[in-house]
C-alpha cells in the first residue's frame, strides 16, 4: 500500500506496512534485535489495537483515517543526557509538515504533543535504547490525526477538521513529504545545528511566554513558560521564582 518512496537519504527507504498491529513501536523494537541496517526504517499501520501515548494513555484513532507509524533511528551522536534534542528535531520535522496546511496555528506542546490552538492533533512517543555513553537505538512513534472527523474528547482535532476546504488526504501520498521533513530536521541535529533548532522550537512552543495555568503535585498555579533546559525540563516563571519541571511533573490546564 505504501509504495511511494520519499526523496530522502535513508529515512523511509524501507517501509514495513501492516494492516493492523498492537503497536508500531513494539513491532519496530522487535525488529532491532540482532539487526544493524535498520536506520530510517518505518513501520506503519492502518490500525493500532494497543497504541499508546505519553503517560501510558491510549491513542484514539479510527482505522485507516490517520497516520500511525514508527521510525527506527540510530542517533549514536547523542549522549544519554541529550535525549531531548531528538525530541526537538522530531517535533520540528512534524510541525514543518503540518504548518504547510495550518501556518502559525500549529504549536508544539511540551513535551510530546502537537496542538492547533487548544486541541491536540498529534503525539510523539520516543523510546531509546542506551549503550554506554550514547543512544544506540531510538524508536520514534508518531500519531497524527488526519482524516478522522469525530473524537470522544473535545480537546482533539484533525488536519481535515482544521482545513475545511481540503478534501480527504490520501495517506500513502502524504507520508513521503512528512518523512522528508523529519529527515531534514534530523540531519540538522546530526550536523550540530542546535542553536537554530532551539530557536525554531521556542518559536513554535505552545504557550511560550504567555501567562497560563498549570498543575503540579495537585497544586494549581499560574506562571509563564520561559524556556526548555538542555535536559528537557520545562522552565516556568512563577512570580519571582523560576521553577523547572521534568516529564510528568507538571500538566497544562486546558479548558
Amino acid at each position: 500500500m505504501y509504495k511511494f518512496r520519499p526523496k530522502t537519504l535513508f529515512l523511509g527507504q524501507k517501509i514495513n506496512y501492516l494492516p493492523t498491529c498492537q503497536s508500531t513501536n513494539d513491532i519496530a523494537a522487535s525488529l532491532i534485535t540482532g539487526e544493524t541496517s535498520l536506520d530510517g526504517t518505518v513501520v506503519i499501520t492502518d490500525q493500532q489495537t494497543a497504541g499508546r501515548g505519553q503517560r501510558g494513555n491510549q491513542w484514539e484513532a479510527q482505522p485507516g483515517q490517520n497516520l500511525t507509524f514508527s521510525v527506527i533511528l540510530q542517533p549514536s551522536f547523542l549522549q544519554p543526557n541529550e535525549q531531548f534534542w531528538l525530541n526537538i528535531a522530531i517535533s520540528l520535522g512534524i510541525s514543518d509538515w503540518l504548518a504547510t496546511h495550518l501556518n502559525d496555528r500549529l504549536k508544539i506542546k511540551w513535551p510530546n504533543d502537537l496542538y492547533v490552538e487548544q486541541r491536540k492533533i498529534g503525539g510523539i512517543l520516543i523510546e531509546n535504547t542506551l549503550y554506554g555513553y550514547s543512544i544506540a537505538w531510538s524508536v520514534v512513534g508518531i500519531g497524527l490525526n488526519i482524516n478522522q472527523t469525530r473524537f470522544q474528547t473535545a480537546t482533539a482535532t484533525s488536519l481535515i477538521n482544521e482545513t475545511p476546504n481540503e478534501y480527504d488526504f490520501v495517506l500513502p501520498e502524504a507520508l513521503p513529504s512528512l518523512l522528508e521533513s523529519l529527515e531534514k530536521r534530523y540531519l540538522s541535529l546530526r550536523a550540530g545545528q542546535r542553536d537554530v533548532l532551539k530557536t525554531n522550537y521556542l518559536q513554535r512552543l505552545f504557550r511560550y511566554q504567555e501567562e497560563s495555568d498549570f498543575i503540579s503535585g495537585g497544586e494549581r498555579f499560574r506562571g509563564m513558560i520561559v524556556g526548555v533546559e538542555e535536559s528537557g525540563r520545562l522552565a516556568i516563571q512563577v512570580g519571582e521564582k523560576l521553577r523547572s519541571f521534568a516529564f510528568k511533573e507538571v500538566e497544562f490546564v486546558i479548558e
